[in-house]
């Protein structure tokens, strides 16, 4: 019986594609990869957010009244005015990484420096501003009072706007001592002070008759917060309210639940970090297109690497503004 002898030519390959699936160097399917499972990360963070958002709906914050803060113009409202112009940054940044990517197919070395030095100096201002953001959010602007149950009650005046703890608190009416291990309280220590106590600002409400309290519970139609009147509102803030909240950390928020706090500080953290190991890769980069190392390559396709990663990054950012800051 004669043996059958199969031949294995590249005629008869069922995979033909080499070290080079469907077109792609090695490097660029890990980078794929790892967007992917990235992706994956950042969906499950994003709809994390919106179970939570959704469960406490009638107490969530409005970020139309969170983040209305801009640099240099202090007292002016300014809502999502900054956030809009932080994206914007960022998404220009990718358009110059395009070019950066597009100048170095066309192996023109000159306009890969200079695109790339454009998208460093967005990614850093997008991080600058970031930062500015947490500051503005952990300091506060206003202050609110907290009660037993943990609802955060906010000062506002007749016409339903803020106003803050500083501008209606009458010193010295109460004095105040932090706890500490050397005064006998051994086993609990406080964290810092309030500006003001809770007496101080009892006392700025019931000389200021224009004052009410606003809760975090939606009214009936569902468009605003309820204000109480201003009857109900001196009852609340004398049986009700146990201390004062000043701006936002992951126990206590002055604008609502912390778990706003909480989300807001991991999930624009976790982007944030992605955008600085962005930057540095960037900036790595660029010095080896400096001095010549793609261009004696006769490829830029690392260039093109971090471009996909840059991409990604700003793409997960227009989910995150969509979901966090508009809707």
């Amino acid at each position: 019986m004669e043996a059958t002898v199969v031949r294995t030519g590249t005629e008869g390959k069922t995979w033909g594609g080499g070290n080079e699936p469907l077109k792609s160097s090695y490097g660029k399917m890990m980078m794929w990869f790892f967007i992917l499972s990235d992706a994956l990360t950042f969906s499950g963070f994003l709809a994390a957010y919106g179970f939570s958002r959704f469960k406490f709906i009638d107490i969530w914050p409005i970020a139309d009244e969170v983040f209305t803060h801009f640099p240099f113009l202090h007292g002016v409202e300014a809502p999502m005015y900054y956030v809009a112009l932080m994206t914007f940054i960022l998404i220009f940044s990718s358009v110059t990484m395009v070019l950066a990517v597009d100048a170095g197919h066309r192996m023109q070395q000159g306009k890969v420096i200079l695109y790339m030095f454009l998208t460093i100096i967005g990614g850093i201002i997008f991080v600058g501003s970031q930062a500015w953001e947490w500051s503005t959010f952990i300091k506060g602007e206003y202050g609110a009072v907290k009660t037993h149950g943990g609802q955060i009650l906010q000062l506002v005046n007749t016409e339903g706007e803020r106003v803050a703890i500083s501008e209606i608190a009458v010193p010295g009416v109460s004095e105040r001592a932090r706890h500490t291990e050397d005064q006998g309280i051994w086993f609990e220590s406080e964290g810092s002070l309030s500006t003001y106590t809770l007496e101080e600002v009892k006392a700025g409400f019931a000389a200021n008759e224009d004052l009410l309290i606003r809760t975090m519970d939606l009214n009936e139609n569902r468009d605003e917060k309820t204000i109480l009147s201003r009857e109900e509102s001196l009852e609340r803030l004398n049986n009700d309210a146990v201390g004062i909240v000043e701006g936002a950390n992951l126990v206590e928020n002055e604008y609502g639940p912390p778990l706003f706090a909480d989300f807001f500080f991991f999930i624009t953290g976790f982007h944030g970090f992605h955008v600085f190991s962005g930057i540095v890769i960037n900036i790595i980069i660029f010095f080896n297109v400096v001095i010549g190392t793609y261009e004696r390559r006769g490829s830029y396709e690392m260039v093109e690497k971090v471009g996909l990663y840059w991409h990604f990054v700003d793409l997960v950012w227009v989910f995150v503004f969509t979901f966090f800051y508009l809707v």
